[in-house]
């Protein structure tokens, strides 16, 4: 099998970290990207000579904009003159409640996650398109199945990409990871710059609830990107599947998932005579 080159955002700590050290322990080239120069310089000194042959660094910041990351795309696919795999694994989580934080932080959290992602996607995709075979991988969250905790409002267009990508035969793989035990996950400040009074109790028991997770998680997240890179390599638990478009993580995600679809049925259900009736005479 030939030797892809992956292009990884967000590789300081966390899932990222771990997918370059995955990727390269494969026989795969590496291309790491990171805010901090100093990150990608100690993620050099963790890798033995060999691997370090096969993985180049370059600092950018998701939110720099569309025209530097298109710059850092081409400075990118230069090194080894081809970009592979894409993952947008960079993000970052704003927790508050939605009316205390308002569109302002709403915007600063997309910034990043959305319209950061959309820009580094956009900067990538000629190279992948000129491959005539690549995959993008968007780490994303459980949370958009668990919209009923307070708090992760703010933190919820792969799908979309997904269908508009297939005929140029781009494969797209939104994974949902549910707790995983990632430095710096629970780093953010639970927003309370804006304390409305009738949302004391649920703030209070909010932020308490955000508090208490870190160091709890039970998920393992180098036995989560293992699964990445089994998917989009076709190879271990990967190996005779068909590919997934997206990939659930963790016992607690699953049963978030189905709890939700559960429910969209339920309502489906109940509802269908209402639902199915509202067409022209």
């Amino acid at each position: 099998m030939a030797s892809r080159v992956w292009l990884i955002t967000g590789t300081s700590s966390g899932f990222g970290k771990r997918l370059v050290h995955l990727v390269l322990s494969r026989g795969d080239r590496v291309i790491a990207t990171a805010r901090s120069e100093n990150n990608l310089n100690e993620l050099l000194k963790e890798c033995d000579a060999g691997a370090r042959d096969n993985l180049r660094t370059l600092q950018l910041d998701l939110t720099e904009g569309e025209a530097s990351l298109k710059k850092k795309a081409d400075e990118a696919a230069a090194f080894w003159g081809q970009i592979d795999v894409l993952v947008n694994n960079a993000g970052i989580g704003y927790p508050g409640l939605l009316e205390e934080a308002g569109s302002t932080l709403l915007r600063k959290q997309y910034e990043t996650n959305v319209f950061g992602l959309m820009d580094m996607t956009t900067a990538v995709l000629p190279h992948l398109r000129a491959r005539k075979e690549a995959t993008m991988v968007v780490v994303g969250s459980r949370s958009a199945y668990r919209t009923e905790i307070p708090g992760l409002g703010p933190y919820a267009l792969t799908e979309t990409l997904a269908a508009e990508l297939a005929p140029l035969n781009i494969r797209v793989l939104l994974v949902a990871p549910g707790s995983f035990r990632t430095e710096g996950i629970y780093g953010q400040q639970f927003f309370i710059d804006n304390n409305i009074a009738d949302y004391n109790p649920l703030r209070e028991l909010s932020g308490k609830r955000f508090r208490s997770i870190a160091g709890t998680q039970k998920g393992d997240p180098k036995k989560a990107m293992e699964v990445v890179v089994d998917i989009v390599r076709g190879e271990g638990v990967a190996k005779g599947k068909t590919w997934p478009g997206l990939l659930v993580l963790g016992g607690d995600a699953e049963a978030d998932v189905r709890a939700k679809c559960t429910k969209t049925l339920e309502v489906l259900d109940e509802w269908k005579e209402v639902i199915c009736n509202v067409n022209f005479d």
